[in-house]
């Protein structure tokens, strides 16, 4: 009844901290960025950006610090954790809630470069968020249907040749590109919809990981498979993780080389793209037993 009657004092100082400490650390990238976007100057703009960055991984710090702010927060952080904040690397992750972020932004403060996300180019228009990530160098995609490449056939190829533009600017900054290979959050709805051959996952999405890797993969120093795992009773939603309910976070770092077979044109070259469907699916086996495993030590754990 007690720490029931908690919940709402937890709420109102996890969130009040969230609140400020964004738009503190928020502004701080704003205000360093204008300069950036009238100084079009190749030394000026490298230097803001690395000027952004270390704000940017402050402001990691800051949520990582939610994490425990008010509740007794336990990491269990397994795998290849001896990483370089001085590299690049490729995120391939597991889905579950938007709390992932959070979890992925306290591992990359403390053990990799800070995480960079591809966005929609629309997201540019939206006051403050876009003028912060086109700061941070984050690429925005304008990503062409297949109708629009029919009537306009010379775009074909247009995305990738914008994207691979803008990705030149994280050869100046130590970079973690983001993917969450399913697409979107697991749920058992989404799960059932899409008959999932996996037990804890959703089938993952080839071609934005075979894009990014397209786009950037002499760049990377090496790809990390991260699993990320909750227990059953820690319900990991943004309303648990405010409300100090969330307890628990189980984390799986493997790293895997950059091998040349992974780097191709998904969407031109056929035996690559069936290769690269073979290799993400065996890579998603292998994660769904990871979770199973976990899981099965958590219950061993609390019985």
């Amino acid at each position: 009844m007690g720490t029931k009657l908690l919940l709402p004092f937890r709420l109102i100082i996890n969130f009040c901290f969230g609140a400020v400490a964004t738009a503190i650390i928020g502004s701080a990238i704003i205000v360093i960025g204008i300069p950036k976007l009238l100084l079009p100057i190749p030394v000026v703009q490298r230097s803001i950006s690395t000027a952004a960055n270390t704000l940017f991984r402050v402001w990691g710090y800051a949520m990582s610090l939610m994490f425990r702010l008010t509740q007794p927060m336990r990491w269990h952080i397994e795998g290849d954790t001896l990483l370089h904040r001085d590299r690049w690397y490729m995120i391939l992750c597991n889905h579950r809630s938007w709390v992932d972020i959070l979890v992925l932004m306290h591992l990359a403060c403390r053990y990799m470069p800070m995480p960079r996300f591809f966005l929609k180019q629309q997201l540019f228009w939206v006051p403050v968020i876009g003028l912060g990530c086109w700061t941070l160098d984050m690429p925005f995609m304008r990503r062409y249907s297949r109708d629009v490449i029919a009537r306009k056939p010379h775009l074909q190829g247009k995305d990738i040749e914008t994207t691979q533009r803008k990705c030149e600017k994280f050869r100046h900054i130590p970079t973690t590109v983001i993917n969450f290979c399913e697409g979107t959050r697991f749920t058992p709805e989404k799960h059932r919809e899409k008959q999932s051959p996996y037990q804890y996952l959703l089938p993952p999405k080839a071609g934005g990981t075979a894009f990014t890797l397209q786009t950037m993969g002499q760049q990377f120093d090496a790809i990390l498979d991260i699993t990320i795992v909750y227990p059953p009773s820690d319900r990991p939603t943004v309303w648990n993780l405010l409300t100090g309910q969330l307890r628990d976070v189980y984390v799986h770092v493997e790293t895997l080389p950059v091998e040349q077979s992974l780097i191709g044109d998904y969407f031109q070259d056929a035996a690559y793209k069936k290769h690269f469907q073979d290799w993400l699916n065996r890579r998603w086996e292998v994660k769904d037993e990871k979770i199973k495993t976990t899981l099965a030590k958590i219950a061993e754990r609390r019985s």
